[in-house]
This record gives structure tokens, C-alpha cells and sequence, in this order.
């Protein structure tokens, strides 16, 4: 037993440390961290699959195979991250900004998926987001 209480010390310890740390600084807009991969073309940030169902159909499969509804929940509704699925966008609801968000990530949870997604699948991603109708009566609508 007190083999397993040395062997776990260092473990604890390397918790307790990367616990205290602050929390990063958050990143300016114009300031995205590169993942790598090639960058999406700076002039032509218009959906070439807006209004497609196949496209929105497979960007609803990618949204749960990468788990971003692990954190946005099914239908992308909200749960830890934000709804995707109300209209209301911090960082801009048009193609480009969506596309930025999911490519570069924001500050504070989203990740970067640049790096691991080709900007095809970015898109059938922003159009599947894009096809969500917000739902009748929102919660939040008074606030």
C-alpha cells in the first residue's frame, strides 16, 4: 500500500502544480494559432455547399464523429460549449466566420480543426450548423 502512495506522489504533485497555473490569455481575432494543414483561401470565404441536404447530412455525421457533441450536444443545441442551433453567434453567424471559428477555434474550449480537417469538410460542417432553424421559443430570448 505504501508503494502505491509513493508511485502516485509524483502524479499528485504534477496536478497540484498545473492547477494553480493561470488561466492562458485569451487570443485575439486576428491573432489564430495555426495548426497547420493549408490555410483557407483569404478572399473566397463563401460556402460553395450552402442550401445542399446531402452536404448538410454529411456535416451532421462529422459533427458527431469529431465529438463536437460532446460539448455542443445532439442537434448542437448547447451543453458545456454554446448552442450553434439559436442564430445567435459570438463571433459572426456568416460562412467565413463560421468557418474561421471551427478552422482556427476561439479562446477558452473550442479546438482548432484546421489541422485535421480539409476545408471540404469545414464547409459541410458550416452548412449543416447553418440549416439548424432556431427553436420557437428561446429561454434565453429576454435576457
Amino acid at each position: 500500500m505504501a508503494v502505491r502512495a509513493i508511485a502516485a506522489a509524483p502524479l499528485l504533485a504534477l496536478l497540484v502544480t498545473s492547477a494553480q497555473q493561470s488561466v492562458p490569455p485569451s487570443v485575439r481575432y486576428e491573432q489564430h494559432v495555426f495548426a497547420g494543414g493549408n490555410p483557407p483561401p483569404a478572399g473566397s470565404l463563401e460556402n460553395p455547399f450552402r442550401g445542399d441536404q446531402r452536404s448538410a447530412a454529411d456535416g451532421e455525421k462529422l459533427f458527431s464523429v469529431f465529438n463536437c457533441d460532446g460539448c455542443h450536444s445532439l442537434g448542437a443545441v448547447g451543453g458545456q460549449g454554446p448552442s450553434l442551433a439559436d442564430g445567435r453567434w459570438r463571433y459572426g453567424g456568416a460562412d467565413g466566420a463560421i468557418f474561421h471559428s471551427i478552422y482556427f477555434g476561439r479562446p477558452r474550449g473550442m479546438p482548432a480543426f484546421g489541422g485535421v480537417l480539409p476545408p471540404e469538410a469545414i464547409w459541410k460542417l458550416v452548412t449543416y450548423l447553418q440549416q439548424l432553424a432556431p427553436a420557437a421559443d428561446l429561454s434565453t430570448e429576454s435576457w
